[in-house]
């Protein structure tokens, strides 16, 4: 049993050592109104570099069920390797597929079908429910 657990812990140095030399890239967002901004950190998937590629975006955020923000996109991204559903915490930055619209969370919610998860706020969380209209997303160098 201790042969398979010190086998067990080398396999997962091996992999971390294996990944910590691959080249990360990280990839981050400011959404930005007036004197309003947040920043976010967007996950490494198909649907976020198609979102990233489309930055930066004028759009209007409009509040939906009191728990997110939406907004249209001009067009639709893509799903490929996308997870059937997701369940959003506070925070997230999502895709409803369906629709092909952004969901901002600033209230928790549960598992939704055709939801994606394109990264999470860092900052500014607590001004995301007071936000309503026009606002511009850009890369963050």
């Amino acid at each position: 049993m201790l042969d398979k657990v010190l086998s067990f812990f080398i396999l997962l140095m091996a992999i971390n050592t294996s990944a910590s030399g691959m080249e990360s890239t990280t990839m981050k967002i400011k959404i930005a109104t007036g004197s309003t901004e947040l920043t976010a950190t967007m996950l490494d998937n198909a649907t976020s570099r198609d979102f990233m590629s489309m930055l930066p975006l004028t759009l209007t955020l409009k509040d939906y069920a009191g728990t997110e923000k939406v907004t249209d996109l001009p067009r639709k991204l893509s799903t490929q390797g996308a997870p059937s559903g997701s369940d959003p915490s506070v925070g997230d930055i999502t895709l409803y597929a369906p629709w092909g619209n952004l969901a901002i969370f600033y209230k928790d919610f549960g598992y939704a079908s055709g939801l994606i998860i394109l990264g999470k706020i860092d900052s500014g969380i607590e001004k995301l429910s007071r936000l309503d209209g026009e606002v511009t997303i850009e890369v963050v160098e």
